[in-house]
């Protein structure tokens, strides 16, 4: 099945769940509309998959081609011209699909992520990659040492495009690709010698293809084909951001304030829009002026953070199956009235 005709059924799929969910759309002010950044110059970024804002060099963003790549990844400035071109030893380059940034909280280095974690066969694969990489101190040409971490899913093999860190906690969490899609919670603490086990602690959006965490740590975003939906901590959601029409969505991001987000398409000379997030969204985002007192046990259960510590396996909830069923029959039926159309 061709990528327009997923597409197609994501949207019926995503129109549907609307209907049972209600969720508020924001869109932005006048003054505030979306605009485009800039546009990769370099011949070699095909497949702009992966989109990060570099935590210590100002103005500059990290991206990387999808599948069929090598371990390769580009630090570019706010015109679009490659500023430095990085190779990873001691990684491989399958279908990487995601990319964070993070920071060091001993340290103040900034972190990136690496995400190896496409599988459009469901199941292909016995375990999945993430690399961690210090990012370079200097910019220029170079081969970076990467830490590899492999990776199940604790009810079973899924293809997966998201990935994104909390700043607040540096847990890593990965976003399934999927019709139920899921949010899925790394341990606390990553080994390299065995592998580590990710388990559900939220729902995603359907076809889910990048997601970011904001800088302050005070919400997340999960991007897909059609529109990006801002999150809660504690995966209550904010509110449904309008962004623009791209050839193939494939990356989000925040801007280093937090106050917008960033979004890329595959294909050459891409283009990388700023989209400015509405003034309530960023009300209903903000943490307290006042310092975050420490939670007690009942709050503590409303974070991720807290469902992945407490968390025993995965598994969808009934209201997932529920709107899955709907889903999968309205799906059925599309498909049925495109065969007899064409036959």
């Amino acid at each position: 099945m061709g990528d327009a005709l997923i597409r197609m059924l994501a949207a019926v799929f995503a129109a549907c769940c609307l209907a049972v969910v209600p969720v508020h759309t924001a869109a932005a002010d006048d003054d505030e509309r979306m605009e485009k950044l800039f546009t990769f110059k370099d011949p070699r970024i095909t497949e702009s998959s992966g989109l990060a804002v570099s935590p210590t060099h100002p103005g500059i963003y990290y991206t990387h081609n999808d599948s069929a790549a090598a371990p390769t990844f580009y630090a570019v400035d706010g015109e679009g011209r490659t500023r430095a071109t990085y190779q990873l030893r001691g990684a491989e380059a399958r279908d990487w699909e995601a990319m964070a940034a993070s920071k060091d909280p001993r340290t103040g280095r900034g972190v990136l992520w690496f995400a190896d974690i496409g599988d459009n066969l469901d199941g292909a694969w016995p375990d999945v990659s993430i690399y961690k990489v210090m990012e370079p101190q200097r910019l220029g040409d170079a081969t970076l040492p990467a830490v590899r971490y492999r990776f199940r899913y604790a009810d079973g093999a899924r293809n997966a495009e998201g990935i994104m860190v909390n700043p607040r906690t540096g847990r890593l969490y990965v976003v399934s690709k999927e019709f139920a899609g899921s949010v899925y919670a790394a341990p606390k603490t990553l080994r390299t010698d065995r592998t580590n086990v990710l388990r559900r602690v939220a729902a995603a959006p359907i076809m889910a293809t990048d997601a970011a965490y904001a800088p302050d740590g005070s919400s997340y975003v999960v991007r897909t084909y059609f529109s990006a939906t801002l999150y809660k901590p504690s995966g209550e959601t904010i509110a449904r951001v309008t962004m623009p029409q791209l050839e193939q969505a494939e990356s989000i991001a925040f801007t280093a304030d937090g106050k917008a987000l960033l979004t890329g398409s595959e294909g050459a000379r891409s283009p990388v829009y700023r989209v400015p997030l509405p003034a309530r969204a960023l009300a209903s985002a903000s943490p307290s002026a006042t310092p975050t007192p420490t939670p007690t046990p009942a709050k503590a259960e409303s974070s991720l953070d807290a469902q992945a510590d407490s968390a025993a396996g995965g598994g969808l909830a009934l209201k997932d199956v529920l709107i899955w069923l709907a889903a999968a029959a309205t799906a059925i039926g599309v498909i049925t009235f495109i065969a007899r159309r064409t036959a």
